[in-house]
């Protein structure tokens, strides 16, 4: 019968040994040379904790049984005995979880007789249960009360109410609590119950006692008997405790969830397009500045959490990054600022649900933690968006913990947080400890990006989060599904179609009804003025922009075209008087440099100009008739009269106009940041079988190596009578030859180069320059091995 562990492993059926590799993946990256490696692998601390983490809170307490209920002399536990600790719950619950611990072999060997893996002991509690350490291990008087099970249920009855209160306490685990010796000797409870021997002052592991007071342990039968209502585990529930959710439509989820979707793409685009038109310069200590980040919010229209969230997910995204800007002068150093990236063009060009599509794809796996932003550090100092402080590796995997748990719920179900937060504590309370504050933001992120809808997971976001299946004709994993694809399509039938058009009203606004489309939008960026946004977003046309227009190469032509073909309503004569009227105007001064010239043909016009106050610093002197001079640069003086209301333009030294547009600045194009995979690869099909019979041969190769004849041990340095040492390399070489003809295998026994004596069993390739070239079929690869290091060799039989 298998005793060992490796010799448990070893006798599995393959598929057994591949749901251990599946349920453990960790164990075969990379692949171990044999299952004897396996086995060490599999007892390893850190295999044991990551092991753990994906356990529940049923089967961590069953563990606990297993641990609790192991004999003294023989540390084997049996699952009667495991049952006896979980008495109220279903034996088959039970068993169950029994069984979910042997699959992953954290319990081994016979169920009559079950071996706890040693590793468990080391990276869990040493309080089981919330139970202390045996009476006698702590006391031999507590051992003797104990022992006296009549006594001891005198003494606890005896107990005074604020003694009774401290058992309580520590009943419910941990067992430990630390008092000083001045509270020691004037508390009264608690010297009660030491007096009683029912608490025993111990010393913290691995130190001697503490001069200033002493750790009090509550020995395990006390706590045992506290718990005589619950059971000696506490409470067990083998089942996730569902929440008591409400039921939305999931049609009214998906569609209050697209809308949700538009708002975000909209308030990233605006983002992006404040931070083109000012950039935000980068903080000495990394981040972008709280007053960047209120403007930023205000320009989207969303609060400053929200617009934290956008920020990170654009940076992540590759949306958004760093670029350096010129120093003004010699004496400033250049400066980093925020820009968008030039992806952000085409991202920008591409549909709704693609550009929501690569906006939750960043959020998923990016590194980052947006709800940090604004709150304080270990010491005390904000935390700004982008800053390095916001960086956290295991968000990923909390986003994903906390979308898992709520696409296990019944569709259109929309919990409240807090009771999805208890299910991820039921689900894997290990994992989850810490990661409440994580869980939260996640959900915050998810509606805020469209990813729920009225609290419930949407359609289209269950594609997005969905696995996809382990591909038989792909093993190698090349081509994995696309997931977002069908995300995206779900999304669009949602999604209302873009449109083309837009309706004009006499007020001078523009009501677009719809997502207008990319042609359409980058019009109304140079014609319009945004005033509002959503299902259908509102423009006003006002003189600034119709002069706007005019400057980037718009003719008044163009503009009474544009609209009379884009609107679905009569273009009002309002708009038509607007736009000659300011056509009219625009032109009338022409500006060059003189440093600048203004002139005209309307006299009037620049007399009075030269007499207006508000152009009084740029300094203007008229020079002919129909010519002012300034000494400002162009661009100043186009500002100043732009800003006083005047409609000028420039031209170029042979007078014909230059239409400027603004430039678009953008940051050099980065990778977008993302997470590593979430753990191992699944591994499944060919590809597990493939790593099931890889461990196999090894294992076989690596227990026939240890059979190494006699003759090879004995030229190891074991005494054999017979030939010499000469005669024994002069055999060697022998052997060899004859095996490089035959193209047979041999023991090999020679000496390292750090004079160990090792033996292989290889296949000869060549024998020539001093070195023997064979082939290692349980490495698959090929040695060389130094002729005169050669102490035997011996023909496989």
């Amino acid at each position: 019968m298998a005793t060992t562990f490796a010799d448990q492993l070893r006798s599995l059926p393959d598929e057994a040994l591949g749901a251990l590799i599946q349920l453990r993946p960790d164990l075969v990256v990379p692949v171990p040379a044999d299952i004897s490696a396996l086995a060490v692998r599999a007892q390893s601390r850190n295999s044991v904790a990551r092991c753990l983490d994906s356990l529940d809170e049923f089967t961590l307490l069953i563990l606990d049984a297993a641990r609790l209920s192991r004999a003294t002399d023989t540390a084997l536990t049996s699952v009667d005995a495991v049952l006896e600790f979980t008495g109220g719950v279903d034996a088959a619950d039970v068993r169950g979880a029994i069984d979910r611990l042997r699959t992953r072999f954290l319990l081994y060997g016979p169920l009559e007789s079950l071996q706890v893996v040693a590793a468990v002991d080391e990276v869990t509690s040493p309080y089981p249960a919330g139970l202390g350490r045996p009476a006698d291990f702590l006391d031999p008087r507590a051992g003797a009360l104990v022992a006296d099970r009549a006594k001891l249920r005198r003494t606890v009855l005896a107990a005074p109410p604020a003694a009774r209160a401290v058992l309580d306490r520590l009943a419910a685990g941990p067992p430990i609590g630390a008092l000083s010796r001045a509270a020691l000797d004037q508390t009264e409870p608690v010297r009660w119950l030491v007096d009683q021997h029912i608490l025993v002052p111990v010393s913290e592991a691995g130190r001697a006692p503490r001069p200033d007071g002493e750790l009090i342990e509550l020995p395990r039968e006390v706590g045992m008997l506290l718990r005589r209502d619950t059971g000696p585990l506490g409470a067990l529930r083998p089942f996730p405790p569902l929440p008591d959710a409400p039921i939305r439509d999931p049609k009214a989820a998906d569609s209050a969830g697209a809308g949700q979707v538009m708002e975000a793409v909209r308030a990233t685009e605006a983002i992006l397009d404040a931070l083109a038109a000012e950039a935000a310069p980068v903080l000495r200590a990394g981040g972008l500045g709280v007053r960047d980040l209120k403007r930023l919010a205000k320009a989207a229209g969303v609060d400053e959490s929200g617009a934290a969230l956008l920020i990170e997910t654009a940076y992540a995204a590759g949306l958004l990054g760093e670029s350096e800007v010129n120093a003004r002068n010699a004496s400033t150093a250049a400066q980093d600022v925020f820009l968008p990236t030039g992806a952000y063009d085409l991202w920008r060009a591409t549909g709704v649900a693609h550009r929501w599509a690569a906006l939750a794809r960043s959020w998923l796996m990016m590194t980052r933690q947006p709800g940090l932003v604004g709150r304080r550090d270990d010491r005390d100092r904000p935390i700004n968006a982008l800053a390095p402080d916001a960086e956290r590796a295991g968000a990923p995997q909390a986003r994903r913990e906390a979308l898992d748990a709520l696409a296990d719920l019944e569709p259109g179900a929309a919990p409240a947080v807090d009771d999805l937060l208890g299910l991820l504590a039921w689900q894997a309370p290990r994992r989850s400890r810490g990661r409440e504050v994580a869980h939260r933001d996640a959900y915050t992120g998810a509606a805020l990006l469209g990813v729920t809808g009225l609290g419930a997971l949407t359609s289209y976001a269950r594609l997005l989060l969905a696995d996809p299946e382990p591909d038989e004709t792909d093993p190698l994993g090349l081509h994995p599904a696309e997931a977002p694809a069908d995300a995206v399509r779900a999304l669009d039938e949602l999604l209302p179609a873009p449109v083309d058009h837009l309706l004009v009203q006499a007020d001078l606004t523009v009501v677009v009804p719809g997502p207008p489309e990319p042609d359409l939008a980058a019009e109304l960026d140079a014609v319009a003025e945004p005033e509002s946004a959503g299902g259908a977003s509102v423009f006003r046309v006002t003189p600034a922009s119709v002069r706007r227009a005019l400057d980037i190469g718009y003719r008044a032509d163009d503009l009474h075209t544009l609209f009379r073909r884009r609107s679905r309503t009569p273009v009002p004569q309002t708009l038509t008087y607007l736009i000659d009227d300011t056509a009219r105007k625009h032109g009338g001064l022409r500006s060059g440099s003189a440093g600048s010239y203004l002139r005209s043909d309307d006299e009037a016009l620049l007399a009075e100009v030269l007499g207006d106050k508000r152009l009084v610093p740029v300094d203007l002197r008229r020079i002919a008739p129909t010519v002012l001079v300034s000494p400002r640069p162009v661009a100043r003086l186009l500002g100043a009269l732009r800003d006083a209301g005047y409609a000028p333009v420039a031209e170029d030294a042979g007078g014909a106009t230059v239409l400027t547009r603004p430039k678009t600045r953008r940051a050099p194009t980065r990778t977008p940041r993302i997470a590593e995979p979430l753990g191992p690869p699944l591994l499944a099909g060919p590809r597990l079988a493939g790593v099931v019979e890889q461990l196999r041969r090894g294992d076989i190769a690596t227990r026939a190596a240890r059979r190494a004849p006699v003759t090879v041990r004995a030229a190891q340095g074991q005494a054999m009578p017979g030939l010499t040492a000469v005669q024994q390399h002069s055999q060697a070489m022998a052997v060899l030859q004859q095996a490089v003809r035959d193209k047979a295998r041999v023991w090999v026994g020679y000496v390292d180069s750090h004079g160990a004596t090792l033996s292989r069993l290889v296949k000869p390739v060549s024998l020539s320059a001093g070195y023997l070239r064979a082939e290692d079929e349980r490495g698959e690869s090929l040695h060389t091995f130094a002729l005169h290091r050669i102490t035997a060799a011996v023909t496989e039989e």
